[in-house]
């Protein structure tokens, strides 16, 4: 099978896992675009990845508001490449009052993800710094976070716990090794989770979780 049979059947299936408007995907296609042109010199996706571009991590970051569809600031920790943050961004440009803060140290990366959301009119807003540093100095409410490929549950929720802690809910997708770092979390006994089937990947799961006595 060639290599352009390989990116259209990728496509093909990621059309069918998504329910995206015409114009949200015209920008992920601008998008996955960019990227690819980007990669070149930035390491934003691992390359063995690039053929499945459109599974793996287009539609995989789809996903994300899907589980919190009434979110309309987000805040995206160790956004990378966009996976989910700048994905999110572009299905919210067409809500009123909608912005997904993008949280990335790498300055390379940081560029990247403004060059998409020029391009794609996405409404996000990059900042450049440590999670550690930029999460504290965020006065704005904030009605979900995420984080994909990042650290482990324990270490978001720790990263995350201020937001949470005004009432935040918490989106992470997360690989097979997710039953294991459930366990970390019982320090939190005021912490809910919920478990959703990923629908990228059999053995990946996105964890939904929310402080019990955060404001509401």
């Amino acid at each position: 099978m060639s290599k352009q049979t390989n990116t259209l059947n990728d496509y093909q299936t990621a059309l069918s896992l998504m329910d995206v408007s015409r114009e949200t995907l015209e920008r992920l296609q601008i998008y996955a675009d960019l990227l690819i042109k980007w990669q070149k010199t930035i390491n934003l996706v691992s390359p063995a990845t690039l053929p499945h571009l459109w599974v793996r991590h287009i539609a995989d970051s789809a996903q994300v508001l899907d589980c919190a569809p009434e979110a309309r600031v987000w805040v995206d920790i160790g956004s990378g490449g966009g996976f989910p943050g700048l994905v999110t961004a572009m299905r919210l440009a067409d809500r009123p009052d909608a912005k997904v803060h993008l949280v990335e140290s790498d300055q390379r990366k940081c560029a990247f993800l403004r060059e998409v959301s020029r391009a794609t009119g996405a409404p996000a807003e990059v900042h450049v710094g440590r999670i550690e540093t930029i999460l504290p100095g965020l006065n704005i409410e904030v009605n979900a976070v995420s984080a994909r490929a990042l650290a482990p549950l324990a270490q978001l929720v720790d990263y995350t716990k201020n937001l949470l802690e005004k009432g935040a809910i918490g989106v992470f997708l997360k690989g097979q090794d997710v039953d294991k770092e459930l366990t970390s979390i019982v320090k939190y006994s005021n912490l809910n989770y919920q478990l959703k089937l990923s629908k990228t990947h059999q053995d990946a799961r996105i964890v939904i979780v929310k402080l019990r006595d955060a404001s509401t």
